[in-house]
């Protein structure tokens, strides 16, 4: 006679979180440290990361690490152009300033 089996009551599981958004993974990927092992895998398994990538999701996932690497230096690229723009525009004022005080001392 099993017993047992006629007590034992079902376990209601949690329901699946949803999946994650592309801004929740873009998120985890800006603060992911260098020595991640998705950026690292490539070194421990021995694998030369110059050679060709063999599968499609591979060439996948160095498109995106390409693409968030070239978003990052065009981020950095604006910033400074911000910056520079900025000391311009100063320069800019400084030098209408310096015209018009000779233009009053001419005349």
């Amino acid at each position: 006679m099993n017993l047992g089996s006629k007590s034992k009551k079902r376990v209601v599981l949690p329901s699946r979180p949803e999946p994650p958004t592309v801004d929740q993974i873009l998120e985890d990927i800006d603060r992911a440290p260098p020595n991640d092992p998705v950026y690292s895998i490539l070194e421990k398994t021995g694998q030369d990361s110059s050679r060709p990538v063999d599968s499609e999701v591979d060439r996948r996932f160095q498109q995106c690490r390409e693409y968030l690497e070239l978003n990052e230096q065009l981020q950095e690229a604006r910033s400074r152009l911000l910056r520079q723009r900025e000391e311009l525009r100063a320069a800019g004022e400084q030098l209408r300033s310096d015209v018009a005080e000779v233009k009053g001392q001419t005349l």
